[in-house]
């Protein structure tokens, strides 16, 4: 499959089509003038050596050496063949808590945006990692799997909010026990001298779980290698929980009282605890970029990068020898080539 290297030169085949057009306009032209002079026979029989189709034939190589200068310009290229890069890295999921609590303005713009900012930040200090991104609630979904494609990461990101899970609560078991299951490696044979990389689940959330065993599922996690790091945001004390994001309402329960959100710090210190990871408080981001720092990168699944050769040359070369020949082409009959004259009647 042949690509581009500078698509924008492509334009200029518009320039290459109005040339055409010109010598559309200069033929009608032509025509007109040669028959106020006189007949086409009788202006034969005045210029006896003058060729009638060298300016076609000189216009013609004028014109493909045109197209495909344009053409070699732009870069072709095809590809050749593939190779394989080994790079190291580590393999991150985020876990992020994308629950009714988390519209919290306790930190502003609130909770969930400034964890989408958190989260933006960690991606741009990444490299040769893989990361792939859990949203949940009172469930937990795949937003995207692991990848080492950072800005569809950011672009699902953006999209993240309490209106993309249908279960309301907060399972952070749940996102948890998905998030083993997500790398890349799990339960999947290693050949022999190479090791796991360093597998880690970011946990962002308010830590009000009300679904199951958070302190277990890190322990699982942990028993495989895989470390649990929590980041906890929102106000201890508790703060009104609005209906929706920038909303002066604020949600009710069943009896018509206000719902407050709390950060239960002692529950996510204790997750992180037992997934072998650390605690890190939602303002202190570049503390949990320092610790995720710490994990020994090593070798992932290896990169396919195609390698293309260039081909412009030969569209170059082309267009070389047509313009070449163009130059050679006389507006009179040449002298040589009038001795064989294959269609003469008797």
């Amino acid at each position: 499959m042949i690509q581009f290297t500078h698509k924008e030169v492509l334009w200029f085949l518009l320039a290459a089509g109005l040339m055409l057009v010109g010598y559309l306009f200069y033929l009608r032209y032509r025509r007109r003038s040669l028959a106020k002079l006189g007949d086409s026979w009788l202006m034969d029989a005045l210029m006896p050596d003058a060729s009638s189709n060298a300016h076609h034939w000189k216009f013609l190589l004028m014109f493909l050496g045109t197209l495909l200068l344009i053409i070699a310009a732009s870069g072709p290229r095809v590809g050749s063949r593939l190779e394989e890069i080994e790079q190291k890295g580590r393999e991150i999921i985020i876990a992020l808590d994308v629950s009714n609590s988390m519209l919290a303005e306790d930190i502003e713009p609130s909770r969930l945006e400034r964890s989408k900012q958190m989260i933006n930040r960690m991606v741009d200090r990444m490299s040769n990692d893989k990361i792939g991104l859990i949203v949940f609630a009172g469930d937990a979904y795949t937003q995207i799997p692991i990848t080492d494609d950072y800005p569809s990461v950011k672009m699902f990101l953006s999209g993240a909010g309490p209106d993309m899970v249908s279960k309301q609560g907060t399972a952070i078991g749940s996102a948890i026990k998905l998030a083993v299951r997500s790398f890349s490696t799990v339960d999947a044979e290693v050949p022999a001298g190479r090791s796991l990389p360093s597998q880690a689940i970011v946990v962002i959330t308010d830590g009000e779980n009300h679904e199951d065993d958070a302190v277990g599922e890190a322990t699982k996690a942990a028993e495989k290698g895989i470390r649990v790091y929590t980041v906890g945001l929102g106000n201890p004390n508790g703060v009104p929980v609005p209906v929706s994001p920038g909303s002066s309402a604020t949600r009710r329960d069943r009896d018509g009282q206000v719902v407050v959100s709390k950060l239960n710090e002692k529950l996510l210190v204790e997750v992180a605890r037992a997934g072998n990871g650390a605690y890190i408080e939602g303002d202190r981001i570049n503390s949990l970029i320092d610790e995720l720092e710490h994990l020994q990168r090593t070798e992932l699944t290896s990169r396919i990068f195609a390698e293309f050769a260039e081909r412009f040359q030969y569209f170059a070369g082309f267009a070389l020898l047509f313009l070449v020949i163009e130059f050679f082409i006389r507006s009179k009959k040449n002298p040589l080539l009038k001795r064989f004259n294959l269609f003469k009647t008797q």
